[in-house]
């Protein structure tokens, strides 16, 4: 009788351990789920030029991105077009301010210019890899890869318009680090969809 309480004592105990496991294996799976996407993003931003940034400018998409490689490239552009368009939109406001030298004038009006173009390859982009089937990858991937590559150029181009001691050091600096920085998150961008691009291939 005293055996027999026994084993179904130990029975109900290994219940008991085993609901506990379940129900302990369930809430950390639903803890870690928002982690894995967050994780899925530092992982890849970790093979990008500027991964801090990279990082930073897309952990807060992690919920859209989860863990997949085109949806990371596609934020990765457009939070690069959205950054291009605001200091664009800064730069014209910028230009009118009074003060200003003919020669940062120019400066500012040629970067817009450039600018222009910029948002413009990196819309091309955005459409086209929403555009991307199976059959049609490997096109549409160059034609991304040659948009982001001439946008990465044109800024370029934007900052070296304001090298030279005969500009305004607040103007040159201002003007500089946003542009640096829309350079650093769209090398980053180009390095996610050659990311993307090796993933798929």
């Amino acid at each position: 009788m005293e055996g027999t309480f026994s084993i179904r004592s130990f029975k109900f105990l290994l219940i008991l351990l085993a609901l506990n496991s379940y129900i302990n294996f369930s809430s950390a799976g639903r803890q870690i789920a928002p982690q894995t996407s967050t994780e899925f993003i530092r992982t890849s931003c970790s093979s990008t030029t500027y991964p801090k940034l990279c990082f930073e400018s897309l952990s807060t998409h992690a919920s859209l991105i989860q863990t997949s490689p085109q949806l990371l490239a596609h934020a990765a552009l457009n939070v690069t077009l959205s950054t291009a368009k605001s200091t664009s939109a800064m730069m014209v406001t910028l230009s009118k301010s009074h003060g200003l030298q003919p020669r940062e004038v120019e400066a500012m009006q040629d970067c817009v210019e450039v600018l222009r173009d910029t948002i413009d390859e990196l819309r091309n982009s955005i459409s086209e890899m929403g555009q991307i089937k199976g059959s049609n990858f490997g096109l549409i991937i160059n034609d991304i890869q040659t948009w982001v590559s001439a946008a990465l150029t044109d800024e370029s181009t934007c900052s070296d318009g304001f090298q030279g001691n005969n500009m305004n050091g607040n103007v040159k600096t201002s003007v500089r680090t946003k542009i640096l920085t829309i350079a650093h998150l769209t090398s980053n961008a180009l390095a996610l969809v050659n990311n993307y691009a090796s993933f798929h291939g």
